[in-house]
């Protein structure tokens, strides 16, 4: 059984990164995971740095990536406890947040 990762926005933002990262998924060796919300940050910070993208190229990337990994939306969860359980799967959540604040430190 593949590890369950969820792909936080600043790891989908670089496309080369979001590239192997999508291809992982699709080989199964992980089960990719993200959720709308995850996206939204991802396109919007995508869109601010890079403003001559146009939205239909974002929705299209968007929906590709949807379509190349099976079951990889997460919905429903909102209002739910983030409690696990011994009966819940291990979910690995992939994030460069605590290494990008690390390194503003040093």
């Amino acid at each position: 059984m593949a590890f369950v990762v969820v792909y936080d926005a600043c790891v989908l933002f670089p496309a080369p990164l979001r590239d192997l990262l999508i291809r992982l998924g699709v080989s199964g060796l992980v089960q990719a995971k993200w959720t709308d919300t995850i996206l939204d940050e991802c396109f919007r910070n995508l869109k601010k740095v890079r403003p001559e993208l146009k939205d239909e190229s974002l929705a299209r990337t968007r929906n590709l990536m949807n379509a190349a990994v099976r079951d990889c939306l997460i919905t429903g969860f909102e209002g739910r406890s983030t409690e696990s359980s011994s009966q819940t799967p291990m979910i690995v959540t992939l994030s460069l947040r605590p290494y990008a604040r690390a390194r503003r430190s040093s």
